[in-house]
């Protein structure tokens, strides 16, 4: 199941290069692909998320881990938007 989600981040380059992101999803199953402003005009970026399914995802994403993963990333969590296909 294919999932993107976008966020807006304090340091595009640095949430850009940290290994977090692959570090926390790769452990459960999940692979994502990050997406910036390639003119670096915006803090909003994008992930898209290969997930089995959308329950291991929204698991994941209420581990406390998330929440570590997320601030050491400088991801806003007020501007999480998630859009899945049905």
């Amino acid at each position: 199941m294919l999932i993107i989600a976008t966020h807006d981040v304090a340091d595009v380059q640095h949430w850009f290069d940290s290994p977090k992101r692959a570090e926390f999803f790769g452990l459960r199953g999940i692979q994502a692909t990050a997406f910036r402003d390639p003119a670096g005009g915006t803090k909003t970026c994008a992930v898209l998320i290969d997930t089995p399914d959308l329950e291991t995802f929204q698991k994941a994403l209420a581990e406390p881990e998330a929440a570590e993963a997320e601030a050491y990333d400088g991801v806003d969590p007020d501007t999480i938007q998630i859009f899945v296909a049905e």
